[in-house]
């Protein structure tokens, strides 16, 4: 198993397995596994398959008890943004799950590597493989650090406007005051551009512009939801 990969898993997420073989299952592509036979290892299908369920569950959890507001229709299509390839294959280029996975030549020549759907697949058999060593606690916290900010920030609100979004994440804290203001005009009256600025409580969170007032809060708050996810 490689020792950088046990590491970062400590210093980034304080996650430490108890058996190491089911990281190492997590991570090694059937690929690998058909070019060394020998070793009589096991691939990471299985693994997939489980942690396919319980992101869906702990990602369900999450937003039937933080979006009350929202429909089961819209609670649906944005669980489907959220655990879909192209956002598992993001999650897991972020905590660097690509530069450990064990590949055949034949998968790492074609590279395999950066394939959306293999890096699905990894993240996917990590929380499997995290769920089977330490139960599901183990992984809500895990994908509370990754998953849960960003949709906390509106990433995967697409049928939601961004101040709809911006009103429920900072009212979530409690009575807050949130303004939006019009800071200037600029060009002639065919082609306006209008800049606002967004406080909240009386402090700048956000600064937009657009070619209507409407379109430039919403990007002032676009702006504001982004800067929240990265605190």
């Amino acid at each position: 198993m490689d020792n950088q990969l046990i590491s970062e898993l400590k210093e980034c997420y304080g996650i430490v397995f108890h058996d190491v073989n089911l990281l190492e299952q997590a991570f090694t592509h059937s690929s690998y596994v058909n070019e060394h036979r020998y070793l009589k290892l096991s691939d990471n299908e299985r693994l997939e398959f489980l942690g396919d369920a319980v992101l869906e569950l702990l990602v369900s959890q999450y937003l039937y008890r933080n979006f009350p507001e929202l429909s089961e229709g819209k609670l649906t299509k944005m669980r489907a943004a959220i655990v879909r390839e192209d956002s598992l294959s993001k999650f897991a280029k972020e905590c660097h799950f690509d530069q450990y996975i064990l590949l055949g030549k034949g998968e790492e020549n074609s590279s395999g590597r950066t394939r959306p759907a293999l890096l699905c697949d990894v993240f996917e058999a990590f929380l499997g493989a995290l769920y089977l060593d330490q139960q599901l606690e183990a992984v809500r916290e895990f994908v509370s650090k990754i998953i849960f900010p960003k949709i906390d920030a509106g990433a995967f609100s697409h049928e939601m406007d961004h101040k709809t979004k911006l009103q429920e994440v900072l009212q979530r804290k409690g009575d807050v005051s949130i303004e939006y203001r019009l800071v200037k005009e600029e060009g002639p009256a065919h082609d306006r551009i209008f800049y606002i600025e967004v406080f909240l409580n009386d402090a700048l969170i956000g600064t937009g512009q657009g070619k209507s007032k409407k379109l430039a809060e919403q990007d002032a708050a676009e702006r504001a939801l982004k800067q929240f996810s990265e605190e």
